[in-house]
């Protein structure tokens, strides 16, 4: 097994959605890492010092050895790569209008939101139907076992949870048994200002 240290650096808020997949993903895969944080709101990504880290100046950004990755399913797949296991990465498109309606920093910090633009909805249906179609009360995971299409899939299930949206009963049983997760549950309990 490869020994090189590993290192995450995410977000000081800790609500970055991208973020919370890499550092489950490190979790899931048992590795040993340190977890750095970068204060995106004083534009910390844009100083010397991380911007010869990342090469993207974005969070989340992997450390490994000399080697660095930015984006979340770019460091997933990466991780297969090097410490092989069953772990897979969710594409994530489609869903703009939703996640900008709906931001991964409301699960954190709840605050009363405005009902959906007709984009938003057009996209939270097509979301919820692809819901429909993956959940099975009778498995832990849409594919079965737990992989971290699962966190993701759950995260953005999550937006509409905390936000309020109506969703189906087996959607919010869904979204609670992926939460409740141990690596799910270490990221939401990290500090938040």
């Amino acid at each position: 097994m490869n020994t090189t240290a590993i290192y995450l650096y995410v977000g000081a808020d800790y609500v970055s959605a991208f973020a919370m997949s890499a550092f489950v993903a490190l979790k899931e895969k048992g590795l040993a890492f340190d977890l750095r944080t970068v204060d995106l709101k004083s534009k910390q990504q844009h100083g010397s010092a991380y911007r010869e880290l990342s090469l993207t100046r974005r969070v989340p950004t992997l450390l490994h050895g000399d080697f660095t990755l930015g984006e979340s399913s770019a460091i997933a797949e990466y991780l297969d790569d090097v410490y092989p296991a069953p772990l897979q990465a969710w594409i994530r498109s489609d869903f703009m209008p939703l996640k900008s309606e709906r931001p991964a920093d409301r699960i954190y910090f709840p605050e009363a939101v405005k009902p959906l633009s007709e984009p938003a909805q057009l996209a939270c249906d097509k979301l919820l139907d692809a819901a429909d179609r993956l959940i099975d009360d009778g498995r832990y995971g849409v594919f079965g076992d737990w992989c971290i299409a699962d966190t993701d899939f759950a995260l953005m299930l999550n937006r509409l949870v905390a936000c309020g949206d109506p969703v189906p009963p087996k959607v919010l049983r869904y979204v609670e048994r992926q939460w409740s997760r141990p690596s799910v549950q270490q990221w939401v309990a990290q500090p938040r200002a």
